[in-house]
């Protein structure tokens, strides 16, 4: 009973951190929560993940978790066909203003493609698909094509920009940095669908 009442106290807590109770992760369809924090403990088959708003959790691994590498990425790695992703914020014009872009390697073209909303921080947006245009003279101002549709994303000169690679548990050490959507069993167990890790001290900023 009191094993119960510590879990059901552990998920009202964590659903509070992560800010929302069900959020769609940007790499996949489906109702997700997102981890964001610093790795503290690794075994076969589970993370302790300190989280950034101060909670320690531990997520559970299994042989379809897809991990990813975090590197670091400028504007210039952007071309017309690239396929990226950018949690973004809405704008009086209709467009967005990017608060982070990924670029995604040419074997992950088309994850997660589409426009939808997003838990980096309230009323943001995830948009995954492939640059049409990119223009720099005025402003950095990325055209992002998906299926059933298009928007206009922002970059400004101080939003992080990263490379997304396929990674594996290498990865995964005390100290490295990660973004993992999971999902929420009824005991409050958590399971990592993907996670996302930060290489050479890179701090994921999705």
């Amino acid at each position: 009973m009191l094993r119960q009442l510590l879990r059901h106290t552990t998920t009202i807590a964590l659903i509070g951190l992560l800010g929302a109770s069900a959020v769609q992760a940007a790499d996949a369809p489906g109702m997700r929560l997102g981890v964001r924090g610093e790795i503290t403990g690794v075994s076969a088959d589970s993370l302790k993940v300190h989280v950034n708003s101060g909670e320690h959790v531990v997520i559970r691994l299994n042989p379809d978790t897809r991990i990813r590498a975090v590197t670091l990425a400028n504007i210039e790695d952007i071309k017309p066909g690239s396929y990226i992703g950018s949690a973004a914020m809405p704008q009086e014009d209709g467009t967005l203003k990017a608060m982070e872009v990924h670029v995604f390697p040419p074997e992950l073209a088309g994850s997660g493609d589409g426009h939808r909303p997003f838990d980096l921080a309230k009323g943001s947006s995830m948009t995954n698909g492939s640059v049409g245009d990119l223009v720099v003279s005025n402003g950095r101002v990325l055209t992002v094509n998906y299926k059933g549709g298009q928007q206009k994303i922002l970059v400004p000169e101080d939003v992080p920009i990263v490379n997304l690679t396929p990674g594996d548990r290498s990865l995964l050490k005390v100290g490295v940095k990660i973004v993992s959507f999971v999902t929420q069993d009824a005991d409050g167990t958590l399971t990592a669908q993907s996670i996302s890790a930060g290489k050479d001290g890179v701090t994921p900023p999705m």
